[in-house]
């Protein structure tokens, strides 16, 4: 981690996981510092921090998943977990990046529910300065001050549509996961109803009900969600396209331009340039 050092890791973990001391512990990443951000994808299982967790990707991509849904995080977008929120983390392609622990009583401002945030200069320049102190057991005048600055920058930050919210319903819930395990699925929602023993108006009913999105929708985001994991790992857009059942590239990139506002080479592109 950018000014904690490899063998530091184990006592950065123990301080974030206090609630007693600064109000905010800030950190910076960056990828060639240590083996844990090499290339490829690496997961983490359950678990759960005493702090509230800011984390924002500045190369490669998270995606978050808890009890209601998933996250996803491609660069300059930064997650909010709140605290005692169980969650499990993978990450894919070389990882550098920033974040925050925010205790409890601080957490008031922001979200109760975990989501995606949009990032800001400023929020970025302060967390860097933020993480310079990062070892300090009592902040001075000056980085109170910052902290404050900062968490307000945090507290006023616009939500992303990055969330893939997953049904409760055991039989809805048995096809979301199925998409997920196997994007390039084609079949309809006529023919996933039957194989989940539902009539396809209650499949329908259910994934507006419980996710909000209607079924193609949900499908559209939870395929976003896997592309956006190949392409951070390097692959080609050709490759994700057909691993996701598009019928043609032109299909995908489409879809892509839609949800992002640019193609994957020129969106990865700009990320990388920032």
């Amino acid at each position: 981690m950018g000014h904690v050092s490899e063998k530091d890791e184990d006592q950065f973990h123990a301080l974030i996981e206090r609630t007693d001391g600064p109000s905010l512990i800030a950190y910076w990443t960056e990828g060639e510092v240590s083996s844990e951000y090499d290339e490829g994808t690496r997961e983490y299982g359950w678990h759960t921090h005493a702090r509230g967790q800011l984390y924002c990707v500045e190369s490669g991509l998270v995606h978050v998943r808890t009890a209601k849904g998933s996250w996803l995080l491609p660069p300059h977008r930064a997650g909010w977990m709140p605290p005692g929120v169980e969650h499990t983390v993978t990450l894919s392609g070389r990882m550098s990046g920033w974040g925050v622990f925010v205790t409890p009583p601080e957490c008031g401002c922001l979200p109760a529910e975990p989501c995606v945030i949009g990032v800001t200069e400023l929020m970025r320049a302060l967390v860097r300065r933020a993480s310079s102190w990062v070892w300090a057991t009592e902040l001075d005048e000056s980085q109170e001050r910052i902290t404050a600055v900062l968490m307000e920058e945090i507290c006023r930050a616009q939500r992303e549509p990055l969330h893939l919210p997953m049904p409760l319903d055991r039989r809805a819930l048995r096809i979301a996961v199925a998409l997920i395990e196997r994007p390039e699925d084609n079949r309809s929602l006529e023919e996933w109803a039957t194989w989940a023993g539902l009539s396809p108006r209650s499949l329908s009913r259910l994934f507006r009900s419980e996710t909000a999105l209607s079924f193609a929708q949900w499908r559209q985001l939870a395929r976003l969600s896997r592309g956006l994991e190949r392409l951070a790992d390097g692959e080609a857009v050709s490759a994700v396209a057909d691993a996701l059942g598009y019928a043609s590239v032109s299909a995908f990139v489409a879809m892509f331009r839609r949800s992002f506002g640019q193609p994957p080479a020129r969106y990865f592109a700009a990320q990388a340039a920032v």
